[in-house]
């Protein structure tokens, strides 16, 4: 079931107010929201400043009610990536917050040769397995650096810490949706993302 505008405003405020709250006073907040909120969902939390990622960690599972899963992905974005230095509670004047919702990962059986043909930009985000690896990217990623479906496939084996071919090669490809919001700057209207519309023709 996808969110209505209004819920996902929603997600992007309670994800907001966990990072402030944390930053602020070290506290985890104990709120809980109701109606989707309350089932469990896959979610990524996503920061961004100037225009360049400041973090992004989630659940690519629906392991945890949607509320709790937003809190934790939101707090780990902006203190646990280990990309990037933690994020002081002065930059939250700067970072625009993205939330987006998951759909449950399926895996794609077919021959390795004809991945690409069930990868569609703009629709579909990747995660790949082999052994204790794993990585994902959501279906944003593609469309901003303008990757095709065999590049998109190439570019999770490596967020993997695999080779660009392992999707060739007998590695595990998964494919899920996002349901993507975000403010329009910190602290702004929250806005619904079509990232197909995005796409370069």
């Amino acid at each position: 079931m996808k969110l209505s505008l209004e819920d996902g405003e929603k997600a992007v405020k309670f994800a907001r107010r966990a990072i402030e709250e944390y930053l602020e006073k070290n506290k985890v907040i104990k709120d809980r929201l109701e109606g989707v909120f309350a089932q469990k969902r896959g979610v990524f939390t996503t920061l961004i400043k100037n225009s360049d990622l400041r973090g992004c960690i989630g659940f690519p599972y629906p392991i945890k009610r949607l509320d709790e899963a937003i809190i934790e992905s939101a707090i780990a974005a902006a203190v646990d990536d280990p990309r990037f230095e933690p994020v002081r509670r002065s930059e939250m004047d700067e970072i625009t917050v993205e939330v987006t919702i998951l759909t449950e990962p399926e895996k794609i059986n077919a021959k390795p040769k004809d991945l690409p043909k069930f990868v569609e930009i703009g629709k579909h985000g990747l995660m790949v397995r082999k052994g204790y690896f794993s990585g994902l990217l959501l279906p944003q990623v593609a469309v901003e650096f303008g990757f095709d479906a065999e590049e998109f496939l190439s570019q999770t084996c490596m967020k993997a810490g695999l080779s660009p071919d392992c999707w060739l090669t007998g590695a595990e490809v998964y494919r899920f949706e996002g349901q993507i919001f975000k403010e329009v700057e910190p602290r702004g209207t929250v806005v619904e993302v079509d990232i197909r519309s995005c796409q370069q023709s």
